[in-house]
């Protein structure tokens, strides 16, 4: 099977997608293109599978650039591979021929561009990361690029969607704590939880950043076990463990 590669209008034509599970050389639960390293998927199969996202970018497996995720604020300047494990939740460059990357499998992976200015940008951004801060911090990486955030374009990917996502009193309480007009990217949910709307707040904060434009792709991996991988689903579902989804963008 052919690999899907959602691609967004706004980011063209730079070399850019979000890549589904078609595709892949993984099976079980990881069926398909599992990019992800840190599951317990096979590595042989998972590094099949990166080289084959690579291969569709139109860059060598070892410029397909990532960071080991921790669920922080932290963005981090890549002018070359990187070697070895960098705690960081997104990345910037301004340079050719390296190709930006983050896995999610429900939080929001997201892509940025400044055409002009040649400065690309990548973030995994779930709820904590989105609260510190790791959206603004992206666009401040690019800008020390010589970025323009008035002029970069944001897509978010394929993420969990609201009425999928159901979360306790404890997070909205440290939303309001934070900004108590982030109220209403919740609702009602059973009992005492919260429908949670996190690529609506990723893209609030993105524009209260100042960025020059932002959409969501509207695809929710949790409703859709054919395309995508999804941690909440899985977990509902008593499986041992789930795939990753890779979303990348080069200049």
């Amino acid at each position: 099977m052919t690999l899907e590669i959602i691609t967004a209008p706004g980011l063209a034509p730079l070399g850019h997608g979000f890549f589904t599970r078609r595709g892949g050389a993984s099976s079980g639960v990881f069926a398909g293109l599992n990019c992800g390293y840190g599951s317990s998927d096979q590595h042989e199969a998972v590094t099949i599978n990166r080289t084959r996202a690579a291969e569709a970018l139109g860059v060598a497996p070892e410029a397909l650039l990532g960071v080991h995720q921790v669920h922080s604020a932290r963005a981090i300047t890549v002018t070359e591979p990187v070697t070895g494990p960098v705690r960081a939740d997104a990345l910037v460059t301004d340079r050719p021929g390296l190709a930006l990357s983050v896995l999610a499998a429900d939080c929001q992976p997201v892509l940025f561009a400044d055409h002009h200015a040649e400065v690309v940008g990548a973030a995994h951004a779930g709820w904590r990361g989105t609260l510190d801060g790791v959206l603004e911090a992206t666009l401040d990486a690019m800008e020390a690029l010589g970025a323009d955030r008035g002029a970069t374009v944001a897509v978010v990917g394929p993420c969990i969607s609201q009425g999928n996502y159901e979360v306790g009193p404890e997070v909205l309480d440290d939303f309001l704590a934070d900004d108590p007009e982030t109220a209403r990217f919740f609702a009602n949910g059973t009992g005492n939880r919260y429908l949670f709307d996190l690529p609506g707040l990723g893209l609030h904060r993105l524009r209260a950043a100042g960025i020059g434009e932002a959409t969501w792709t509207r695809h929710c991996t949790y409703a859709d076990p054919e395309r995508f991988f999804s941690y909440r689903r899985s977990t509902h579902a008593k499986e041992a463990d789930y795939g990753r989804l890779i979303s990348a963008i080069r200049l």
